[in-house]
């Protein structure tokens, strides 16, 4: 009988530290980095605060992730979106929390030598307030559909972007309820006024909460459909692969900023609050709890005043 045995797969499922690769996903790491912060004896209330951080790492960036994928620009993107996409209130010290998080993570994933730069080295903390997300003016939403028209799959419309715009225009559903979206989670049964169902997390509990589409986004969705195919999720391509989208209609369109989930979350709650929507209904809709709806609804408030203002200012040049 031979000796030999199979060797593990490491980068799928690493049993010690020591078998953690490059190529092992954030998921992967995670028991183990917990197991690392009781032995240095962190408390307990510490452990699970860095372990909520870093499974909201992984629900906006994907958990399936290699660690060595990881950017400076990558764990940038994440702290903006704690603060102007996620929709829920980042507290200075949360922020911080956080920023001390990923440090603490990557430079023991350096140590280990399973990465060879660690990319929250260069990540700054700093104080102050969170910065407004940028919006969309109505100009800018419009150049941005028409934009979306001419991308192409082969010699046709791509009608992937501009669904995917006009889906979030519509409704500021975030990226990994976007990513989660079926076929089934649309109700077509009254063609007049189609539903969409959306799952999202509250305090460690799913809940579910119902957002009424445009009916002519329906039309698209069929030519969507029919180019695509998908068998049972609406988007079959990766969440990053979304950003890329919605990155490319910004850089289409000219939008002077970068085009993300995070700017269609903030552009659709501002445009339902314009156009005379009651607030119990808007945080319902963006499926906040009512603790987390103060400051964002002062934020709302804020971006459409600024919006407002910068309107006014190029109708009297």
């Amino acid at each position: 009988m031979s000796d030999l045995r199979q060797m593990p797969l490491f980068a799928e499922n690493p049993q010690s530290p020591e078998e953690i690769t490059r190529h092992t996903s954030l998921r992967a790491t995670l028991p183990l980095f917990e197991q690392h912060l009781k032995k240095e004896g962190k408390s307990t209330h510490t452990i699970k605060a860095f372990m909520g951080d870093l499974r909201l790492v992984g629900e906006h960036l994907d958990e399936a992730t290699p660690i060595g994928q990881f950017t400076t620009s990558d764990l940038n993107n994440f702290l903006d979106w704690l603060e102007n996409g996620r929709g829920v209130p980042c507290s200075r010290k949360s922020y911080a929390r956080r920023v001390t998080t990923l440090k603490v993570y990557f430079k023991w994933l350096k140590g280990l030598k399973a990465i060879s730069q660690d990319p929250a080295k260069p990540v700054l903390q700093r104080s102050g307030p969170a910065p407004l997300s940028n919006v969309l003016s109505m100009p800018q939403i419009r150049h941005a559909i028409n934009f979306s028209r001419t991308m192409k799959k082969r010699d046709t419309q791509d009608y992937r972007a501009e669904l995917l715009f006009r889906l979030l225009l519509d409704t500021g559903i975030k990226k990994g309820e976007a990513a989660k979206l079926t076929r089934n989670s649309i109700d077509r049964t009254n063609p007049h006024n189609p539903i969409l169902t959306v799952r999202h997390k509250s305090r460690n509990v799913y809940k579910e909460r119902r957002i009424a589409l445009d009916p002519e986004w329906l039309k698209l969705l069929d030519l969507y459909l029919t180019q695509y195919g998908p068998d049972d999720k609406l988007f079959e391509c990766t969440p990053r692969n979304l950003e890329y989208i919605l990155t490319a209609i910004g850089e289409g369109a000219e939008i002077p900023f970068k085009l993300s989930f995070e700017v269609m979350r903030w552009t659709s709650a501002v445009r339902d609050h314009r156009l005379g929507m009651e607030d119990r209904d808007l945080r319902e809709k963006m499926g906040l709890s009512e603790a987390s709806w103060a400051e964002t609804n002062n934020k709302i408030k804020t971006l459409a005043q600024r919006l407002a203002e910068d309107e006014s200012a190029r109708t009297f040049r």
